[in-house]
């Protein structure tokens, strides 16, 4: 008879255990004032388990388990499957109600890219959105986020379109956090810089994932984050930890020296300045620590001795005389043509074949 009843009442159900209680009453055909006696409880007890949903404790089911032959890890899953079912149910009726919130947010592009699935219901999109950011509200992407300390805010790139910049942001610490690295080495990442440097000159697939291993192995990880429409964002430095640091590329504008630029400016930010902070690059903006890194990428992919010597003797409109500097550099072209138009040396127009467009490998 016990095995009968163990087996019958393990269902994967989510009504009240005192139900499931009421029901193996019945079948034994112990009445409740019978239970009660036999577990050394009032009458009133045991129906405000079976009638009111009172919590049947782990006591109490070890109570259980002696009378009714029907092991106490049963009565304690039953109960806990039942609390958690309703707690969802609170939890879906909360999201419902707050789902307004994903109107500042891109769905649409994360859907599209796969960073997040698509649900017809507004809690379940709304639980999705949460679990993409690891939070458990739209409270804490709040605080996390929008608060007057939040490191975010003060990026002024951020600030134009927070859901769409903090999305960008999120999936990238994302990849940090799934790609593998050493512990942070500054000596090694230096090492890498220079080896990275000399991958300019190579075509994507042979820089992408070379530049990937190399920074990786110095505690660096280097991240490429497809470019959201309503992030205007280059790029972005942190600390994921102590020990390991992310940088991450989006490829806005797509062209090779922008990209090269951008992540040597990132590694400046990794060298010169401290783990607390964050660099978003995309606004323009020009504070002390933004230009210490400007400088850092602009000398260690053209020296400033080799520059000034190019630009006082050489035609600088002439794309041979590129081509023969940047070949002594053992640097892409197009690095050099970047400069020029950047310092206002040849128009924005001049010498864009020499600059390659890439198509970056997004599951790296």
């Amino acid at each position: 008879m016990n095995d009968r009843i163990q087996n019958e009442y393990f269902p994967d159900a989510v009504t009240p255990p005192g139900e499931t209680l009421q029901e193996v009453l019945n079948t034994t055909g112990m009445t409740k004032a019978e239970l009660a006696d036999r577990i050394g409880k009032t009458p009133k007890f045991i129906i405000d388990m079976i009638k009111h949903g009172a919590t049947i404790t782990p006591a109490t089911a070890m109570d259980l388990e002696k009378v009714l032959g029907i092991p106490a890890s049963f009565w304690n899953n039953r109960e806990r499957r039942y609390r958690e079912n309703m707690a969802r149910k609170e939890e879906r009726k909360r999201l419902k109600k707050e789902a307004d919130w994903l109107k500042g947010f891109p769905l649409g592009q994360m859907i599209k890219v796969g960073w997040i699935k698509k649900h017809k219901d507004r809690a379940d999109q709304m639980d999705e959105v949460l679990k993409f950011f690891g939070i458990a509200s739209y409270r804490q992407w709040d605080a996390i986020w929008l608060t007057p300390s939040a490191t975010y805010r003060k990026s002024k790139a951020f600030a134009s379109k927070p859901g769409a910049s903090s999305a960008w942001l999120r999936k990238g610490e994302l990849q940090g956090q799934e790609l593998g690295c050493s512990p942070y080495d500054r000596g090694k990442f230096v090492s890498a810089l220079e080896e990275v440097r000399r991958l300019t000159c190579t075509e994507p697939e042979g820089f992408q994932a070379r530049t990937v291993q190399l920074s990786s192995e110095a505690g660096v990880a280097v991240v490429f984050t497809r470019p959201m429409k309503g992030a205007p964002v280059y790029g972005a430095t942190r600390w994921l930890t102590a020990e390991k640091a992310l940088i991450q590329l989006s490829l806005r504008g797509k062209f090779e020296d922008l990209l090269w630029f951008t992540f040597f400016h990132e590694a400046g930010h990794i060298l010169l300045h401290g783990k607390k902070e964050v660099f978003i690059e995309g606004d323009g903006q020009q504070s002390e620590k933004e230009k210490d890194a400007d400088h850092f990428a602009a000398n260690i992919l053209i020296p400033n001795s080799s520059w000034q010597k190019f630009i006082s003797k050489e035609d600088v409109h002439s794309a041979a005389a590129v081509k023969d500097f940047a070949e002594q550099l053992e640097i892409s072209p197009a690095v050099i043509v970047g400069r020029l138009q950047h310092e206002g040396l040849i128009p924005h127009s001049h010498l864009n074949g020499l600059r390659r467009r890439f198509i970056i490998n997004w599951e790296i």
